[in-house]
This record gives C-alpha cells, sequence and structure tokens, in this order.
C-alpha cells in the first residue's frame, strides 16, 4: 500500500511538472494596442491626481514569485480573522471581515448582474477588497488576476490550482456529485468532474465559508433557509472543470469578446454570456471552472477567494477594451439597474451610486470608469 501511494504520489508531481500555460497571444496583442492607445490619451488628458510615481501595478498570478503569492494568501487568512464590521442584526452569520465582502455581495446580487453597473460595481468592489488586503492586513503588493487563457486546457494542474502553497488551493477531494447546471436555461450542464468535496490541499485548507448558499449549484449542497446572511459553517468545495475553462475561457474566447464588440451593451452582454443558447461567457465560465460551494452560487461567490483574481482579469478585460478606443468606452454605459430588466426598471447612469456599505465610501458609477481617475489609481501588465 505504500508503495502505490508512493508511486501516485510520483505520477502526480510529473503531471503537475508537465503543466504548460496556454499561449494568449491574440490578447496579449490587444493589450499591447490598448496600453498605446491609453498612453496617448492620457498624455492630452492627464489623470487629475494619479500618475506614474503613485499608480500601482496589477499582475497576473502566475508570474508573480512564490514569496509574493504567499504574502497575498496570507494577507487574504489574515483579512478571515478580522472582526466584522457589520453588525449582528444586519449580518448574523458574518464572522469576518472577509464574510463583509459576501455579505455585500449577498444583499446586492440581483441589482449589480445584467445591469449598467456590473462592470464598474466589481471594478470598484475588486478594488476595495484590495484596500482591506493592504491597509488592514499589511498587504504591500496589488491585486493579482487570473488570465484565463494560461490554464484553459489544465486548471487542475496551473499554479491558480495545484494546491500548492503558491496556489489559490486546490481542487476538492472526490465527492460523487450529479452534473453542474451552471445556467438557469438548464442548457449545458456541467458533468461532474475528479473533485467535488472540500478542499483540503493549499493556502485555504482550512478556509469555513460561513455565508449562504442562496442558489447552490452544487448538488450535495442545499440552499440556506432565508436571506443567505445567517451562519451556516462548512468547509470550501470545488470541482475544477476543464470542461467549462477550455470551452469559453480560452485566450480565443477573449479575444472574440474585445475586438467583436464595440459597443458597451454587447460587450458586457456576450461577457455574462447568452444563456438561452447555452454560453456561459468568460465572466460565468470563469466562475464555473472552479465550480462548487461557494464559488457556484451566484450570490455568494466571494467566498470563495479565487473570486478576486477572477474579477480582477474580468476587470482587465474591460480595461484592455476600454482602453482601445478611450475616448468614448470611457464613458460608455448601458442597461438597466435590475437583473436582465427583470423587473423592468429605469436605464443606469454615471450618476448612479456605488454602495459597498461597511467595506468603502459610496462613489458614482461615473468616479470609476478610468482605473486612474476618481479613487482608483492602477493600472495592469
Amino acid at each position: 500500500m505504500l508503495w502505490f501511494s508512493f508511486v501516485l504520489l510520483c505520477i502526480v508531481a510529473l503531471v503537475q511538472a508537465d503543466y504548460k500555460p496556454a499561449s494568449t497571444s491574440q490578447t496579449d496583442k490587444l493589450f499591447g494596442i490598448a496600453v498605446l492607445s491609453a498612453a496617448e490619451y492620457y498624455k492630452k488628458n492627464p489623470p487629475k491626481t494619479c500618475n506614474l510615481k503613485t499608480v500601482a501595478v496589477r499582475r497576473e498570478w502566475s508570474t508573480l514569485s512564490l514569496a509574493d503569492r504567499k504574502s497575498y494568501t496570507d494577507a487574504v487568512n489574515c483579512l478571515m480573522k478580522k472582526p466584522s464590521m457589520y453588525s449582528p442584526t444586519a449580518v448574523p452569520g458574518a464572522r469576518s471581515r472577509f464574510d463583509d465582502f459576501v455579505a455585500t455581495h449577498i444583499k446586492q446580487t440581483l441589482t449589480i448582474h445584467g445591469t449598467a453597473n456590473f462592470l464598474s460595481w466589481h471594478r470598484y468592489f475588486t478594488w476595495a477588497y484590495e484596500q482591506a488586503l493592504r491597509n488592514e492586513c499589511g498587504y504591500k503588493g496589488y491585486q493579482p488576476y487570473w488570465n484565463w487563457g494560461k490554464s484553459a486546457f489544465d486548471p487542475i494542474h496551473s499554479p491558480y490550482f495545484d494546491g500548492s502553497d503558491g496556489s489559490m488551493g486546490g481542487n476538492g477531494v472526490y465527492e460523487a456529485h450529479n452534473a453542474t447546471e451552471g445556467l438557469p436555461t438548464l442548457i449545458n450542464p456541467i458533468p461532474p468532474g475528479v473533485g467535488g468535496g472540500c478542499v483540503k490541499t493549499g493556502p485555504f485548507k482550512n478556509l469555513q465559508v460561513n455565508l449562504g448558499p442562496v442558489s447552490s449549484t452544487l448538488s450535495t449542497v442545499p440552499n440556506q433557509a432565508g436571506n443567505g446572511l445567517n451562519y451556516n459553517p462548512r468547509c470550501l468545495k470545488r470541482d475544477i472543470s476543464p470542461w467549462v475553462s477550455s470551452r469559453w475561457n480560452k485566450d480565443s474566447d477573449s479575444f472574440a469578446l474585445i475586438n467583436n464588440n464595440t459597443d458597451i451593451y454587447w460587450f458586457q452582454t456576450a461577457m455574462q454570456g447568452f444563456f438561452n443558447v447555452g454560453d456561459y461567457g468568460v465572466h460565468t465560465g470563469g466562475h464555473f471552472t472552479y465550480l462548487g460551494d461557494p464559488a457556484g452560487d451566484l450570490f455568494t461567490s466571494p467566498g470563495d477567494p479565487m473570486f478576486y483574481l477572477h474579477h480582477g482579469q474580468i476587470d482587465r478585460t474591460w480595461w484592455i477594451w476600454q482602453n482601445l478606443d478611450p475616448k468614448r468606452r470611457l464613458s460608455a454605459i448601458s442597461g438597466t439597474i435590475t437583473l436582465d430588466n427583470m423587473p423592468p426598471s429605469r436605464n443606469g447612469t454615471l450618476e448612479d451610486a456605488i454602495d459597498l456599505e461597511v467595506n468603502a465610501a459610496q462613489v458614482k458609477i461615473g468616479d470609476v470608469m478610468s482605473t486612474v481617475e476618481g479613487p482608483l489609481c492602477y493600472i495592469y501588465v
């Protein structure tokens, strides 16, 4: 038995050593064009307060040193130990500052997806989380992002999910479960993978999920009674899915999204997916690449720390799209203020507020349309 275990470990090590990131050359070219375009634009229209001396630089996870990755995950674990700023009556289940962000997302889910503020709200939300890591937990770096295309064909053995100390945690242990209905239309259910159970490797092997789920998609996890804000302690579960990532999160998918959609409505709609035809889009596809609990719950998804690397890439994709034509796209907004306009509602505007409650000061959408204006001062490399 010991010999078998040794051989199995050697095989796993060899597979991990053979991991090779896929090319992201298509979006790399768009990124290069966007950088030149942005430089020209801001030369003529300099930001009011952000400059080359003060601007933060966000980097891709796999390019960070192991020490820098560990500094990030240490800060995340620190945030999970800081007391919640919500009152117990407002969010009875919150036990930490990390939970505060989950709670805010749960409370506002139906007005921040399929809406005019989808991209701007999540931009500010991810920035506020980054500030909490830096200001409350001493993190010296900035929010990293996950370039989906690099791991699209082998996410399980990638530096994002390989379960090493330099990862964002591993796959869950195997637990039998049904296909995952990732879309509300029940088209393209996700076949069960080799995980599904508790994550027991990597920096978040002891993570306790406290809130939700409200709309669970993992068959082994029932929804919490109520609004998802009550205390419901359980482990982090994942079933990493190359079936999803190889269909909706390839570099070619990101390239097509940015290159083929010149209008903000179609850009943000295609990004979130065309559920009526079973298309997950890069946004939903990203979430369901590491599907499980809470990642597969639209409401509680920030309870998996990978959420913020995923939305770092969502923001970077929007950043590239905006800076390909900054004169027009830095103010481009479309959509209403309710999820897929249900119930029917007015159009969103740049004057609409983004209120992250205990997590950050209230701003207007217009304040965060550029990553170097208003409270924001960061770029991507």
